[in-house]
């Protein structure tokens, strides 16, 4: 999962916190063939293992069939078993190195820095594939913190790690950020929409 520098920005989408596997995954189809994605992020608002498991055995697949990276949020453990690509840190200061040292080099570790420059940094420096920034809004998590286009312009001049722009993100703000980030990633409201693949299409004229 990487960005060659001449092309723009590409789309990372996380699913939504509840769905149903099945009906998901054949509307999940369907979305990723309406706009280039470049990887999903399995986050669910569950602790039940069971669950994780089985959202990503349906999800994998149809991920797969269009070479699109399947991650998953936390759950390291799984990652192999599962067959999965790779793991998304969700928190700031989670160990990196540790996870990386357990999945080895041709996994994708992911990690979220938030809008800390010293967390972004740490998780890059540790050997992180790719830092979210976020939320591009202030409180699109809830604690008023904001990556704002500085942040971005910053981690791009000194950072080689790539970095996901995500929280609050609309067509508007990812078109602003098109010169800065390697990849977006579209608010929770592209899965509530009526037409989600007219959202993401969006979201793809903004970054082109």
């Amino acid at each position: 999962m990487s960005r060659t520098d001449d092309l723009p920005p590409r789309i990372y989408l996380i699913t939504p916190p509840q769905l149903d596997p099945e009906p998901f995954a054949a509307d999940l189809a369907r979305l990723l063939d309406a706009a280039p994605v470049a990887c999903l992020r399995l986050r669910l608002g569950t602790d039940d293992e069971d669950a994780w498991r089985v959202a990503a055995n349906h999800l994998l697949p149809v991920c797969h069939e269009r070479e699109i990276a399947l991650v998953i949020d936390d759950h390291f453990r799984m990652v192999e078993p599962l067959g999965l690509d790779g793991v998304h840190l969700s928190q700031p200061r989670a160990s990196v190195r540790k996870v990386r040292k357990a999945l080895g080099e041709d996994r994708i570790v992911g990690a979220f820095g938030g809008a800390s420059r010293h967390d972004a940094m740490n998780a890059a420096e540790a050997g992180a594939d790719y830092v979210s920034l976020g939320p591009v809004r202030a409180g699109a998590l809830g604690d008023g913190a904001e990556a704002d286009a500085g942040l971005f312009a910053w981690w791009a001049e000194m950072i080689e790690t790539p970095c996901v722009a995500e929280g609050g993100l609309t067509p508007e703000i990812a078109a602003t950020l098109s010169e800065t980030t390697d990849f977006v990633a579209p608010c929770r409201s592209v899965w509530e929409a009526e037409d989600p693949a007219g959202v993401l299409r969006a979201y793809a004229s903004a970054l082109a």
